[in-house]
This record gives C-alpha cells, sequence and structure tokens, in this order.
C-alpha cells in the first residue's frame, strides 16, 4: 500500500518510473503518468558510468554516501524514459459472441485534458504498433501512439494477463441461454435486477454480461416510488377489452422466450381498422411501459431483406411491430410484404440464413426471438396456415366521444418516466407469472375446446395463452373480476371470429361469387347459367363478362 501511495503521488514520470523499477526490477516497462503512456528502459552502461561519476565527485568534496543513495543518484541520471502515447489505454475485459466467433478488447482511453472514452480493439489492432496507432487515432480525436510493436508487445502483455472474460448478445432482450433480461442499462435475472457498471457490463457474481446493440433505447425507471396504476383505468375506458387484450399481449411478449420452449409457439397480434380510430396511440402508449418512447414500428415493405432480418433479430421477449404491411394489389409495381415469411417465426425458428465469412460452409440462422404485432388498415390477406397464427382485434370510430378523445390525449402524453417501471415489475415476478400461465392455459384450452364454433386446435392455443396470461398480468396490475370477465369473453369472441374467416372463401372468391348472384337473374329465368341441371353450375366467362 505504501508503494501505490508513492505512485499515486509521485510529481513527476522520472520518479513514478524509480519507484517502479525498484518494485518490479525489470530493465524495461511501459507505465502512465498523468493520462500519458512512457516507456522506461534501464542502460546498464549508462548506470555504471554514472554511479563511478557519482562516487568520484563526492569524494572530492569529501563527502560520505551511501550505497542507497549513490544508488539512487545514479539511477536518476542513467534513467531513460520516452513518452509513446499522449493518452493512457487500459485494457478492462476481453467480450466475446459465441455465436458468430467475433471478439473483441474493450478499452478505457483516458487523456489529461477530457473526459475518458470506451472502445473496442480486434485482435488484429493490438498486435502491431501501426495497426493500435490507426485504431487509436480513428477513435480518440488527438490520441497519437509513437510506440515500437515490441513495446505495444509488452503493454498488452501487461493488461491483458488475468483479464476477465465479458459475454455478448447481439440483441436487447431476454436471454435464454443466459436466464436473463439485458436491457441499456438494466438487467433483470432471477427476480432481482442490477445496473450497468462503470465498465459498461452487467455483473451478475459468476456471470458477466452486455448486449452489443445501442441502436435501441430503453430508458427503464427503477425508482418504484414515481410509478402508479393510474394508467390502467384510463387504458380501460378509452379502449376497453381491446385496449386489455393488446396490454396482455405487450406483456407476454417479455416471456415469448419461456413460453416458446415449453409451449413451442407463441401468437401474433393484429391490430386493423379505420384510419383515426386510435391503434397508433395505443401502441405508443404501450411502447412507453416497456421504456420505449416515440416508437411504433417499421413498414415491412420499405424494408430491404436483410433490413427485416435486422429488426426481426435485434429484440428478444419484445414485439416486433409491422406497420402498414397491406398494399393495393392492383399496383403491380408497388413492393408487398408477403405475410407467408411468417410462418417460421410462430415457433422462433429463424427468418433468414446468413452466409458467415470463413473458407468453411457454415451459417449463421438467428432465431426469432419477439413477439410479432401487425398494425394495419386492411385485415392481412394470407393463407389459413397465417390467419390461424393471428388473434385479430377491429378498431373503428364507434362509440368515439370528446370525453374520450381527451383520456387518449392523456394516455398521449403521460411521462414514461412513470410508466416504464412496468418492465421491471412484470419481468422480476417470472417465476410466478410463468407458474400462473402453467396453472391456467389447460383450463381456458379446454373452455375455448368446448365452443363448438372453434374446431382449429391453434385458435383455441393462441386465445387461450393470452386468457392466462391475463390472469398473469394480475400478479402485477390489479385487475378487477369485471374486468377479467369482459376481457376472456372478448378472447372468445375473437376466437370464434378467427374460425369463422378461416372457414370462408378468399375475399375474391366471395366478390367473384356476389357478382355471379347479382347478375345470374332469377331461378327460373338464369342469365349466365348454362345448365337446368341441379346442384350444377356451367358459366361462360366471355358471356360472363358480356353480361357484367
Amino acid at each position: 500500500y505504501r508503494y501505490h501511495g508513492a505512485l499515486l503521488i509521485a510529481e513527476t514520470a522520472a520518479e513514478k518510473a524509480l519507484l517502479m523499477f525498484e518494485r518490479l526490477n525489470r530493465h524495461e516497462f511501459c507505465f502512465s503518468f498523468n493520462n500519458r503512456m512512457y516507456w522506461y528502459r534501464f542502460d546498464d552502461a549508462k548506470y555504471n558510468k554514472a554511479r563511478q561519476e557519482i562516487v568520484e565527485a563526492a569524494e572530492e568534496r569529501g563527502e560520505h554516501l551511501s550505497e542507497d543513495e549513490i544508488r539512487d543518484k545514479a539511477l536518476e541520471r542513467c534513467g531513460g524514459i520516452q513518452q509513446i502515447a499522449t493518452c493512457s489505454p487500459h485494457a478492462l475485459y476481453f467480450q466475446q459472441n459465441k455465436v458468430t466467433d467475433e471478439s473483441w478488447y474493450y478499452f478505457r482511453i483516458d487523456f489529461p485534458d477530457r473526459p475518458s472514452t470506451k472502445v473496442t480493439f480486434t485482435a488484429s489492432q493490438i498486435v502491431t504498433a501501426p495497426e493500435f496507432k490507426k485504431r487509436l487515432m480513428h477513435v480518440a480525436a488527438g490520441a497519437h501512439f509513437s510506440g515500437t510493436t515490441q513495446q505495444l508487445d509488452r503493454f498488452i502483455l501487461d493488461e491483458t494477463q488475468r483479464i476477465k472474460v465479458v459475454d455478448t448478445i447481439d440483441y436487447i432482450g431476454y436471454s435464454k441461454e443466459h436466464g436473463c433480461w439485458i436491457f441499456d442499462k438494466l438487467a433483470v435475472k432471477d427476480g432481482r435486477w442490477t445496473e450497468l457498471n462503470e465498465e459498461d457490463f452487467f455483473d451478475f457474481g459468476k456471470l458477466n454480461i452486455k448486449s452489443l446493440i445501442s441502436s435501441i433505447g430503453l430508458r427503464i425507471n427503477h425508482n418504484s416510488d414515481e410509478y402508479t396504476n393510474d394508467w390502467l383505468k384510463v387504458l380501460w375506458t378509452v379502449y376497453r377489452a381491446r385496449g386489455m387484450v393488446a396490454l396482455v399481449f405487450w406483456f407476454g411478449s417479455l416471456f415469448a422466450e419461456q413460453i416458446r420452449a415449453t409451449h413451442e409457439s407463441f401468437p401474433f397480434l393484429e391490430m386493423v381498422g379505420e384510419a383515426g380510430a386510435g391503434k397508433t396511440t395505443l401502441v405508443k402508449f404501450l411502447w412507453k411501459l416497456m421504456g420505449r418512447a416515440g416508437y411504433e414500428g417499421f413498414d415491412p415493405s420499405k424494408a430491404s431483406n436483410a433490413g427485416r432480418a435486422r429488426n426481426f433479430a435485434q429484440v428478444s421477449g419484445l414485439p416486433v411491430v409491422l406497420m402498414e404491411g397491406d398494399r393495393d394489389e392492383d399496383k403491380s409495381k408497388q413492393k408487398k410484404f408477403d405475410w407467408e415469411e411468417l410462418k417460421s417465426v410462430f415457433n422462433g425458428n429463424p427468418i433468414r440464413s446468413l452466409g458467415v465469412k470463413t473458407a468453411g460452409n457454415e451459417t449463421y440462422e438467428p432465431p426469432f426471438r419477439g413477439a410479432i404485432v401487425i398494425e394495419q388498415n386492411a385485415p392481412v390477406n394470407a393463407s389459413d396456415a397465417i390467419l390461424s397464427r393471428i388473434v385479430h382485434m377491429h378498431f373503428d370510430k364507434k362509440g368515439h366521444t370528446e370525453q374520450l378523445n381527451q383520456l387518449a390525449k392523456k394516455l398521449e402524453n403521460w411521462p414514461m418516466d412513470k410508466l416504464s417501471h412496468f418492465i421491471l415489475a412484470a419481468t422480476t415476478k417470472e417465476r410466478d407469472i410463468l407458474a400462473m400461465l402453467e396453472q391456467k392455459l389447460p383450463i381456458y384450452s379446454k373452455q375455448l375446446q368446448q365452443e363448438p364454433q372453434i374446431r382449429e386446435f391453434r385458435i383455441i392455443k393462441n386465445h387461450a395463452t393470452l386468457m392466462a396470461l391475463l390472469d398473469a398480468l394480475a400478479l402485477v396490475v390489479p385487475i378487477s373480476d369485471e374486468i377479467r370477465l369482459e376481457v376472456q369473453a372478448e378472447l372468445t369472441g375473437m376466437a370464434i371470429e378467427r374460425q369463422q374467416s378461416i372457414n370462408a372463401d378468399h375475399p375474391i372468391v366471395q366478390e367473384f361469387w356476389e357478382a355471379y348472384d347479382y347478375l345470374n337473374g332469377t331461378r327460373d329465368n338464369p342469365r349466365i347459367n348454362h345448365t337446368a341441371e341441379d346442384g350444377l353450375i356451367a358459366i361462360n366467362i366471355n358471356h360472363f363478362y358480356e353480361v357484367a
């Protein structure tokens, strides 16, 4: 401790170098002083010459110097100190992405006259002096390294010896492999949360972890005193059961990975309806509960294949909102999003495969870890396989009043700092929520199976999952029996409606038969049916066009 104290109060770089030389007994070493980087080199020949000159000078003056005094004076004269950097880099830890086989060294760069900065260096950037110099000048304005590769090797060896290792994920949200939620400034594991430490990672004892995603910022308020459940009453008043279903889905998306691990799937949510029905206000409010302000979603038709794939892969345990994916089919030149692409993500499978930059045949197929929300004006027009995966809700302007508009504006302007604690309140109760889900899901599945109008097992499973999540949500926010019964009835009605939409013909086929019924006339005097045989219809297409 005296040695470290002496290093701390050393007034010059030479004084500090001498202390380190005597302690370490090394002839060459690197050290920092006043946030600059220096190199010290001990020269035996200069030392012996200086020692002889000091002894001779003392004898001429008749002074008697001890061996320690002679040694100290000789070391001061012969010490070779060279500044090799205008800043002071320090290796904090080694971070790696095991999936993509990428790794980096995370450094803190200290400066004499301005705040520190933290940056990453790859292995190739710290093995040669020119590469280290280029990277340093690129990430830190005015930072300059003038040392040799040999001096850099000595510095890196000292800095990386026994360096700690930090796991990384290339998305934000729940990490199934580590059993924790990783957000930008907070992380939750086993019912407790922790903040990002000074070295930019989360420390859970034996687990050190961080996210590499910086483009998604979740501003979560961990102060529970600033959070109240007043918003729930306003949400119910404005949106009633449909708003609660959307809230349940957003809440359930936090546990989508755990639900898929047990039940192999997680439903899609479709929110459609006329413009001005309140869909955008609701979605933006629900995002505030997750700590994400000013965000609604992205338009898949305006994104490239690679852009869509990244939007799907960059979150886990959070919704991915697809906005305005519907397009007029008559506009043949307008790019459309194919809803069939979503088949695989229902079970958490990859949506896209990427080639890894290696000499082999390796590919990277990131699984889908989030939840799909479809928000647009027109309903999804796709195959039965896609429609059966969707929990459908329709919004309209019926019942809109000035009072409800004022309450909707109140939701729109609600401060996010007073809402975002919701995500912490939910994730810290993971064990109880998943236990409630496992208890209630079989009950609601059996209840929906008894509905004679519902035959599709996937529809039963999807809507029963949201019913069970409604009961689990009651562990986080107060939900009355009245609200619970109304929302359960709404979900039952939605399941029946979804079954009917699957049973019905394609909208174009329906339109065709409506035109046929209109044009054909009476049964006794048909205009376009060319057969009188019962149970048979014969149509000449050219005649059909002519009559139309």
